[in-house]
């Protein structure tokens, strides 16, 4: 009898309980706002949504926006962005930007398709190849043709094989450096417009422009970035002049594939390598080592390079057969997941190339 008094009575009076203890939660709540501060601070504005594909357009974004965006990178530290493919949650993430970052070029022939299936949904774009003057992938003396020979990366440099080709070049005539090593059917744009110093201050320039159309409340924000970005790459181009002003040779080798031809034409220097900057080869035939090999040689080249995250197998055998040390010249074309962690940009990265380029340019 207790017992069922009891549960009535408890029935009846628990949403009291509870609407009373919400209440009380509720005021308890104001009350430690109200203690807070007497002022409510209106909402800030929503930040901009800026999705990049990569490093190079990702460094730029944030060297411009700073804190008045929020950033996105879609290539993974470290990845190979030359066989990117975006994934469905990529793509979910370009659909919600505000403004969609890209380098442009073949490598990116997937985002004009990518867009047009977004419809009316999709979001604006920048494209640093648009931004920039831009000149054609080419093909150098020695260079190896994306046709011509396809190596398994697991496969090892005959040193052997590389002495015979040696040998035969000896008796063959010299190409003049005019000629390409393969003509392509059609005319690619080098896309690695960054490797300028001159082009990143630009590219600021001109995204900051875009990022003010969108945000003008932050309009001053985005130039002042860009203003200061510009300044510290005109800083390096400078320091970049003054050791190719004063070198003894104007020749670089690289046992590697080449997205330097930006870099190469502001400074008149020249190069040799073992591949084009968009090549996909990894592994280069008897032929092209030899090819390197003799060049060293004969214009005494000190350094041999090779960019980042190159397994360095080509560089090894130039540098067994010539006495060459071997170093790393950064691209930016991607960065590993320790170096974004440190907080390194494309600024700092061209700055260690100060030292081995000086040391390639005149030892």
């Amino acid at each position: 009898m207790f017992n069922k008094f009891f549960s009535t009575t408890l029935m009846k009076i628990f949403p009291r309980i509870f609407s009373l203890t919400l209440v009380l939660l509720l005021l308890s709540c104001m009350t430690a706002s109200c203690a807070a501060g007497s002022v409510t601070k209106a909402p800030e504005s929503k930040k901009l949504s800026l999705v990049c594909t990569s490093f190079p357009p990702f460094d730029l974004a944030r060297s411009v926006a700073g804190d008045q965006a929020e950033l996105t990178m879609l290539l993974k530290p470290g990845a190979e962005s030359h066989t990117y493919e975006p994934t469905p949650q990529d793509i979910k993430k370009i659909a919600e930007a505000d403004l969609f970052i890209t380098v442009g070029g073949e490598n990116d022939a997937w985002v004009d398709h990518l867009l047009e299936s977004l419809g009316d949904k999709k979001p604006e774009i920048f494209k640093l190849v648009e931004a920039v003057d831009t000149v054609e992938e080419e093909q150098v003396e020695g260079m190896e043709a994306e046709d011509e020979h396809a190596h398994d990366s697991s496969q090892e440099i005959d040193k052997e094989e590389v002495g015979h080709e040696t040998d035969k070049r000896e008796a063959e005539p010299a190409i003049d450096k005019g000629e390409t090593a393969n003509e392509h059917d059609e005319h690619e744009i080098d896309e690695h417009v960054w490797t300028a110093p001159k082009n990143f201050s630009l590219m600021a320039e001109k995204l900051a422009s875009k990022l003010a159309e969108m945000d003008p409340n932050h309009a001053e924000d985005f130039a002042e970035n860009a203003r200061t970005t510009a300044q510290q790459f005109d800083k390096l181009d400078k320091e970049i002049r003054q050791i190719v002003d004063h070198a003894k040779r104007k020749t670089l080798i690289f046992a590697d594939r080449f997205p330097l031809r930006y870099f190469a034409d502001a400074y008149g220097l020249d190069y040799f390598a073992a591949f084009s900057g968009c090549s996909v080869n990894t592994e280069a035939s008897p032929k092209t080592v030899a090819f390197l090999i003799d060049k060293v040689k004969e214009e005494k080249i000190p350094v041999v390079f090779t960019i980042e995250f190159s397994s360095g197998k080509i560089a090894k055998a130039v540098c067994e057969a010539t006495g060459a040390k071997h170093r790393t010249f950064h691209s930016c074309h991607n960065i590993s997941a320790d170096e974004l962690a440190r907080g390194e940009t494309t600024l700092s990265l061209m700055e260690k190339n100060l030292e081995v380029l000086k040391e390639a340019l005149n030892d």
